[in-house]
């Protein structure tokens, strides 16, 4: 089902399975749903629905273990995610040989989630779910629901290796829906030469918005893309409720990271309507059901059209009126919406690629799969058309066994929890306040945002790393009030390994290859808690990360001008940027999802190169899709640089955040004849 928000999809797979218990009470359903809050959130309205006699369970990581196998015992219908089914249900699978038996329904809910590396995961993860499930006699349907996606067929095969219906016709009543773009104060009042026009941070206004709605006793949700984002606005909306004497409490935080006792403590007060309003990442953009509800606000561009629009939609639910304000940060393609808002409001829902046949994915869930029950050569075709290639080098590796016709894991201890579905493969790192346990975060994640001296944002209270034990896998903090935060700067060295395919760009030539990706958090920044200045820079000492990936490479001739080298340095830069700005619109995936690097010698053509890669260990069709799309992306980065009236280049067209040698060396004008270049004939 893809429908609108608020359409019934909830009822199109709930009553179903009801119908089919109410008929024969031995049916099983497995509900997966991609964050904690909203099987909670569901579990209420499935038990408002249900018949006496129906046992409903949630199965995830905050299931006490003593509940868990009276659970499994008695359950009828499970709320879980699709990391408790890869990591402790199917690892397990002869404890729930009762349940498979009599699974008669696999709920997929908002299936839009499941791209990327996590998508990538959770299609080898259902994989290995129905194949146990053929392996003792069911065949379950699945139901999958999504409100804002492009490809729902392609992405329902891509998860679950059967052809689906799409059922896209949508008749729910829809109340007027406003839409905001807020641009930056300094580009709605260019400074004159006698005046500089202060500006505010999108944090602050934000935060002025929410305090603004809670004194007209309006409910809000703001969305930040980033973890600490959150933690920023939370402290700046709270100090503002204290100041127009209103209770600090009513606003609160929610996203991943907090402990099991904090998310109950948070979803209950939300459920029950004790908040005004609520500062979240994207886990509050699903489902949950957080009541009357007016107002949204998008505290910078959530990353792709669909989720713009799947966030927008939390307000105004039904025939309610609802407003949505999207405020546009310092960012090159957040800023282009605001000058050319068709571009966002008139856009198509993105494409969304899911690569289950990643082969370093596919590597980790077949010796998942061979721990399970052993891989026939008649099973591994359920995997992709790869996967007896990949189980045959595990076997060379030893990391599978070849015998009596199947694969087999050789050892004990189950292989899934060594995996993160939702990300690299390096495991968590605690993060402790001597005793205490505050949350937990992967391993690279750690080390571009608990390192030594990082500021580590909770709940707002600011917390300062004393030490990160990478061997321990864990932080040592303090708490300590700040008046800045601190941002990882990573560098990425790259080096090509296979050619895959080469066609012209314009004047020059881009290369569609495969890559060694070297990365390393080379130092961090303090910045204050405005977001305004960077205070100073540090150098860090921390191992590095490889991965093989796919990028594409544009290589440029040797002499690319008759001006200055600086010059030249500068234009290659800010091609650089220029063509990672719009690349995630092009690619419809988000702007961490990709990477980039620019050289004026590049190792294998000694001549200068700007290269783009998945930022995903193996890749998972990003690259592919910029490649096959080389004359759009050309046009929409020329587009995005002469849109802006700025000479030099600015932050609404040019600058990054994530600039390895902060802004320095960038030349609008010599980016803009470069483009011109890609695109001509």
């Amino acid at each position: 089902m893809v429908t609108g928000t608020n359409s019934g999809k909830t009822l199109c797979y709930n009553l179903p399975a009801l119908h089919a218990w109410s008929s024969e009470p031995i049916v099983k359903a497995l509900y997966l749903f991609p964050t904690k809050a909203l099987a909670q959130d569901q579990l209420g309205k499935l038990e408002s629905l249900a018949q006496t006699g129906l046992r409903i369970a949630t199965y995830d990581g905050d299931t006490p273990l003593a509940k868990r196998a009276v659970a499994r015992k008695n359950a009828d219908f499970f709320l879980t995610n699709p990391d408790m089914l890869h990591v402790g249900i199917l690892p397990q699978h002869e404890l729930w040989t009762k349940t498979l038996r009599a699974l008669r329904f696999i709920v997929l809910d908002e299936i839009h989630t499941y791209r990327g590396i996590f998508g990538s995961h959770v299609g080898n993860v259902i994989r290995r779910l129905l194949r146990l499930c053929e392996w003792h006699g069911a065949r379950p349907q699945i139901i999958a629901c999504s409100a804002t996606i492009g490809n729902p067929g392609e992405l329902f095969f891509a998860l679950t290796g059967r052809n689906g219906e799409v059922i896209s016709m949508d008749s729910a009543p829809r109340g007027l829906r406003t839409v905001v773009l807020l641009r930056p104060p300094s580009e709605v009042q260019p400074p004159t030469a006698n005046h500089q026009t202060p500006t505010i941070s999108p944090n602050r206004l934000a935060a002025e918005l929410i305090v603004a709605f809670a004194l007209h006793n309006i409910r809000s949700l703001t969305f930040c893309r980033a973890r600490v984002s959150v933690e920023l606005l939370l402290k700046a909306a709270r100090r503002l409720m204290r100041d127009a004497n209103l209770d600090e409490r009513l606003v609160e935080s929610y996203r991943a990271g907090y402990t099991a006792k904090d998310r109950r403590s948070i979803e209950r007060a939300l459920f029950d309507g004790k908040l005004m309003a609520m500062i979240a990442t994207n886990a509050m953009e699903l489902g949950v059901d957080v009541g009357v509800l007016d107002a949204v606000i998008l505290n910078g561009y959530p990353g792709t059209i669909s989720s713009f629009w799947q966030q927008s939609g939390r307000a105004g639910r039904g025939k309610r009126q609802g407003l949505s304000l999207l405020i546009a940060h310092d960012d090159p393609l957040e800023a282009f919406f605001t000058r050319k808002p068709e571009l966002l409001l008139d856009a198509r829902i993105e494409s969304l690629v899911a690569n289950p046949a990643n082969p370093h994915i596919l590597a980790q869930q077949l010796r998942c799969a061979a721990y399970e029950r052993g891989l026939s050569l008649a099973e591994l075709p359920q995997f992709g058309v790869a996967a007896a290639e990949v189980a045959e080098s595990l076997d060379g590796g030893g990391e599978l066994e070849f015998r009596a016709g199947r694969f087999f894991y050789p050892s004990h201890d189950p292989p899934a929890p060594k995996v993160n579905i939702r990300g690299m493969n390096d495991g968590n790192v605690l993060l402790r306040v001597g005793p205490e346990e505050l949350g937990t975060m992967g391993r690279w994640r750690a080390m571009r945002a608990a390192h030594d001296q990082a500021v580590y944002l909770h709940r707002g209270e600011s917390y300062v790393v004393e030490h990160l034990d990478l061997a321990r896998s864990q932080a040592e903090l303090r708490m300590q009030d700040t008046d800045y935060y601190t941002r990882s700067v990573v560098q990425s060295v790259i080096e090509p390994t296979v050619e895959l395919a080469r066609a012209p760009w314009g004047k020059f030539e881009a290369v569609f290859e495969g890559l060694q990706v070297t990365s390393i958090v080379a130092g961090f920044r303090r910045i204050s808690m405005d977001g305004e200045r960077v205070l100073d820079e540090q150098a860090l000492d921390l191992p590095p990360e490889s991965f093989e990936s796919i990028g594409l490479r544009l290589d440029l001739p040797m002499d690319l001008s008759a001006a200055s080298e600086e010059s030249c340095v500068a234009a290659v830069h800010g091609l650089e940027h220029a063509l990672m700005a719009v690349a995630p619109l092009l690619a419809g995936c988000e702007k961490t999802d990709l990477g980039s690097a620019w050289y004026m010698t590049f190792s294998a053509t000694l001549a200068p190169a700007v290269i783009f890669f998945d930022a995903v260990p193996g890749g998972i069709g990003l690259s592919e899709k910029l490649f096959s799309r080389l004359d759009e992306w050309a046009s929409a980065s020329l587009e995005l640089l002469e849109s802006c009236p700025c000479e030099e280049g600015c932050p609404a067209c040019l600058m990054s955040s994530g600039c390895e040698i902060g802004n320095q060396l960038l030349n609008k004008h010599g980016a803009i004849d470069l483009i011109r270049m890609l695109a001509t004939e």
